[in-house]
């Protein structure tokens, strides 16, 4: 209703709402669409009864999902939103209490990836008077104090409204921050349950339709010209791509500077299919993930140009991977934080507009022949230690990892999306995983979130949908994720959102079993056969029916024990009209081996002696690391 003098009577939650249907944005391709495409919900007292009420009264035009664990539910947001580019952003709400802590740790793989998400949730009463309500932690001195506090450490915006009148401030400075490269993020906004019922006269403006388009900052011209100096100096340059470069869309850019100049790009676990697999001037992965080949160029380089990089220990192998002392880091990246690590030259600015700017900057340049063949030897060897692990195994040999990946790789389409997350399988797609379209690959990494992958599946699977886009999502997941986090199985097929899961089972978390035991460790608690068992497991060890499981939530599901009933069964996946879940067991000890060294805490003294030979062989390691900030 009117309020008079241009404004309208509503309530908090209402002009939320309201307010979020108004916002649209520009895509990559030109055209517009909603800035806030859905919200994930769960329900209950603190968001039903008033966001609750103005969600369903929005319907279509902001469309609610229900979710069945606020964690997963905002971890779908998160791989929607990754698979959106930063340019939509799907919320994600949830009640008071347990509600809210729940997507603590979604808002922390957003952080961690640089990544928008937006979060509410309910929160106590700003008048204190019913206090202590229903899931209430207290806080003896400081009442101001509740559970929402625990956002701050993972959102780069956090705002607790304790007027109505706070919103007209918060919300725009929450997109803003989103939106922006250099400080994209997850956003959280508390939301009392006596301010949410609150009317107020808002000014009719606050909805007009607002079309955001995400910032491209240019770099500065010093900044340019040193590191144009730089490269054109450079005898053994090496490109990084990392997840910026997906980010702001400049994967054609990077292909064409790197093509035209013979430098070798190796990738990130986040930037991994900025190149195809069959790109001449792709080598592999970099890391402790990544292989030989890759870490083999890194250590000679003499210039690194990172490009939209974090430069995460898994990426420079705790930072031994650089060997050459006198290696320069050129860092290419939208935010300042960033591109000025561990002594780099920076160029703060959009990826693409960067790219576009060295251009005639370097356009004389162009490595030396020896250095691009001995990149495509390095390539070529890579590539047939791939062929070999990747075989089918003989009769009655268990399956790897590596013959999994292969296998679905082989007939993946370039539209089909690979997704994984913690556990052993980043190692296993990282290097296994050759890609045949760009921006294809999501691997969550940053925050390596166990439980991402079923839920990132349902959430990328909605992003390929919105897209338009004929392919599946290929979810890889180990037994251990599966466990930890399924339930959103049920939400693809409540949903009507598709995808193909690979269900590996190795018998517990076996690739945290082989760190423990490559450290020295005894096996203990990681291998379901290393655990403590009591009753019908004592003596017979019970393990779980996968596929069963999740015919239990609606799904279609197999169990398999060849690479060819699993390539029969992707295909009957593909024609099925919801999710499918393929289950296999495989070999808990069989990796990709490759990578580098990592620095994990290894003790410094112990009855062991392989926890003696792994603290000395770390210390060793740890002698070549790269000093800095």
């Amino acid at each position: 209703m009117s309020g008079g003098n241009n404004t309208i009577t509503l309530t908090t939650s209402e002009a939320i709402v309201r307010w979020m249907i108004a916002q649209r944005t520009r895509l990559e391709d030109g055209t517009e669409a909603p800035l806030f495409p859905g919200v994930f919900a769960i329900f209950g007292h603190g968001n039903v009864t008033c966001l609750g009420h103005s969600l369903e009264r929005a319907g279509d035009a902001l469309p609610t999902w229900r979710g069945q664990n606020e964690q997963g539910m905002a971890l779908a947001a998160v791989a929607y939103n990754k698979n959106r580019k930063g340019r939509q952003i799907m919320a994600a709400t949830s009640s008071v209490g347990p509600g809210a802590t729940n997507m603590v740790t979604a808002a922390g793989v957003a952080m961690s990836n640089r990544l928008p998400l937006l979060l509410f949730s309910g929160d106590s009463f700003t008048s204190r008077i019913p206090d202590p309500v229903l899931q209430q932690v207290e806080h003896f001195g400081a009442p101001t104090t509740t559970v929402n506090d625990a956002f701050r450490s993972v959102t780069v915006f956090w705002d607790r409204i304790s007027h109505p009148a706070q919103i007209l401030q918060s919300l725009p400075a929450a997109a803003s921050t989103m939106l922006d490269p250099a400080t994209r993020g997850p956003a959280f906004i508390g939301l009392p349950q006596d301010i949410q019922a609150v009317a107020y006269d808002y000014p009719t403006r606050f909805f007009d339709t607002v079309v955001h388009e995400v910032p491209r900052p240019r770099p500065d011209s010093s900044e340019l010209v040193e590191a144009a100096r730089l490269i054109n100096e450079a005898n053994t340059p090496l490109i990084i791509a990392g997840g910026g470069v997906h980010y702001s869309v400049a994967e054609a850019e990077l292909q064409a500077f790197a093509s035209k100049r013979g430098i070798p790009v190796v990738e990130t676990v986040a930037g991994k299919s900025s190149f195809l697999g069959d790109d001449p001037s792709y080598v592999g992965p970099i890391g402790v993930t990544g292989c030989e080949a890759a870490n083999d160029l890194a250590a000679e380089a003499d210039v690194v140009i990172a490009v939209g990089c974090r430069l995460q220990d898994f990426t420079t192998g705790s930072w031994t991977l650089f060997t050459n002392d006198n290696t320069i880091f050129v860092n290419i990246n939208a935010t300042r934080f960033d591109a000025v690590k561990h002594r780099s030259v920076p160029v703060v600015g959009d990826a693409r507009e960067v790219l576009r700017e060295l251009d005639p900057l370097t356009a004389d340049f162009h490595a030396a022949d020896a250095w691009k063949e001995l990149a495509a030897v390095k390539k070529a060897g890579f590539r047939e230690y791939l062929d070999a692990i990747g075989t089918p195994p003989a009769d009655g040999d268990p399956l790897s990892y590596a013959q999994v990946v292969r296998a679905i790789n082989e007939i993946a389409t370039d539209e089909d999306v690979c997704l994984a997350a913690a556990g052993g399988f980043p190692g296993e797609v990282n290097n296994g995983w050759w890609s045949k379209g760009i921006g294809t690959f999501d691997c969550e990494y940053g925050y390596s979130c166990m439980g991402y992958e079923i839920a990132g599946g349902w959430g990328a699977s909605m992003a390929l949908e919105a897209k338009g886009s004929d392919g599946d999502v290929f979810v890889f997941v180990g037994d251990g994720s599966y466990l930890m986090m399924n339930s959103d199985l049920y939400s693809s097929v409540l949903t009507g959102h598709p995808m193909i899961v690979l269900m590996c089972d190795n018998g517990g978390f076996a690739v945290i079993n082989r760190l423990q035991t490559g450290q020295g460790g005894e096996p203990f608690n990681n291998l379901l056969a290393d655990t403590r068992r009591g009753g019908p497991s004592a003596e017979d060890l019970v393990r779980v029916d996968f596929a069963a499981h999740a015919r239990a939530m609606g799904c279609n599901a197999e169990h398999v024990s060849t690479i060819a009933e699993m390539k029969a069964a992707v295909e009957r996946a593909r024609s099925a009209d919801r999710t499918t879940v393929i289950s296999c067991e495989v070999d808990a000890y069989t990796w990709t081996e490759g990578g580098c060294s990592w620095e994990v805490g290894v003790p410094e003294v112990s009855e062991l002696e392989g926890v003696q030979q792994a603290r000395a062989a770390m210390e060793k390691s740890m002698t070549e690391q790269r000093r800095g900030l």
